[in-house]
């Protein structure tokens, strides 16, 4: 793999995007341009409502813009169709979130393997993987757990290690340290951070978290969204 990569993992130009709730129209983002880099930690902030959960969502393909464009390792995703934008989904995203979104009736293991096991990688190389990323997350000795004999710590480490498990280019996390107390916190972010750089993901956080702002590359922070200069 060449180091040279000369596209931003993720890049917005002039994307607006509208929701209608019966009469209204409700103006979600208003002209965002944005860029993030390779092993870049972006941290997003405002208020609610004010645009965040809309560019993870147009981030992560799971939402279209009304206009503007987005370019992943520069390609535009504007002519993908959905086929096309859930294999890039799975491919080239990760996700964390809030709540975690572990399996619960699957070991720690398996929850880290799944991604692997639906994008069919052979058995002897999801193993491989797989162990060796639950020890970059410090959880080898929890392998067999489920994620009820874990605490919120331990289960936000399984959902990073679930998310760079496919060694994606860029990882969503919504809120990722909102249920964790602040040594917790500390700890996932240290880890999001070293994991970020050692494999030149990048990460676009949206958060409320002034622990997590100020540990993170760069901040943006958003109004009735606009990112505010």
């Amino acid at each position: 793999m060449s180091s040279h990569h000369p596209h931003p993992v993720v890049a917005l130009h002039g994307v607006h995007k509208t929701y209608r709730l019966g009469q209204h129209v409700i103006p979600a983002l208003q002209g965002v341009d944005l860029t993030v880099q390779r092993g870049e930690l972006l941290a997003l902030t405002g208020p609610s409502g004010s645009g965040k959960s809309t560019i993870l969502n147009l981030c992560g393909l799971i939402d279209t813009p009304d206009s503007g464009d987005i370019s992943l390792g520069g390609q535009n995703i504007r002519g993908l169709d959905e086929n096309q934008r859930t294999l890039l989904r799975r491919d080239a995203l990760g996700f964390v979130f809030q709540s975690f979104n572990l399996v619960p009736v699957m070991t720690v293991t398996e929850n880290v393997d799944y991604p692997l096991f639906l994008a069919g990688v052979p058995a002897a190389e999801r193993r491989q993987r797989v162990a060796a990323q639950l020890e970059a997350v410090g959880l080898q000795d929890h392998a067999h757990h489920r994620p009820d004999a874990l605490s919120g710590g331990q289960r936000q480490r399984v959902a990073i290690a679930r998310a760079l498990i496919k060694r994606p280019r860029l990882v969503i996390a919504d809120e990722p340290t909102a249920s964790l107390d602040s040594h917790t916190a500390d700890q996932v972010l240290d880890l999001m951070r070293e994991r970020g750089h050692a494999e030149g993901a990048a990460f676009v956080i949206a958060t409320h978290d002034s622990r997590l702002t100020r540990r993170c590359d760069r901040v943006l922070s958003l109004l009735d969204g606009r990112i505010q200069s």
